[in-house]
């Protein structure tokens, strides 16, 4: 029981200092234990009981600083947040924290980075939708945004003559 108790000391004094996710916990207390689910299990348990890991915790900020800081859509954020074995229901309540107006101002200042790349190019209108697409982006929330781009390109294009 020595061994159990350092892994869950470490492993309390880790969660302590970031959010973790239950199957990275889990994953952790794997390799401290050499593959013994049971002890692991037990570990994930104890560190669930005492709030050192919560997972509706760690997709919340997980989704606020994706959002914020990488520019990410919430498609994205969801696919990422469900593969680590988030359950979709936590997600969405996760992705309800996420301040909306921050995220649609994050998403244009993306997108107007990205458009300088582009200017000249025959499809931009194409890899700018594809572009947003990838990060995580709905269409419906993109395509206008794209389009009014675009617009103020052809303002300036034709200030400029």
């Amino acid at each position: 029981m020595e061994e159990y108790s350092k892994v869950l000391d470490r492993l309390q004094a880790q969660c302590s200092k970031r959010e973790y996710c239950s199957s990275d916990v889990f994953k952790k207390a794997m390799k401290a234990f050499e593959g013994n689910r049971e002890l692991s299990g037990k570990i994930l348990q104890a560190l669930l009981d005492d709030k050192f890991v919560d997972d509706l915790r760690y997709a919340s900020a997980y989704a606020r600083e994706k959002a914020k800081l990488t520019g990410w859509g919430p498609a994205k954020i969801t696919y990422t947040l469900v593969g680590k074995g988030i359950p979709r229901d936590v997600v969405s309540k996760a992705l309800e924290e996420v301040d909306q107006g921050e995220a649609e101002r994050k998403m244009r200042s993306v997108l107007q980075a990205k458009v300088k790349t582009l200017v000249g190019d025959p499809q931009i209108k194409f890899k700018l939708l594809k572009f947003a697409l990838t990060r995580g982006y709905e269409y419906d929330q993109v395509a206008p945004a794209v389009e009014e781009l675009l617009k103020e390109i052809d303002l300036n294009n034709n200030i400029d003559s």
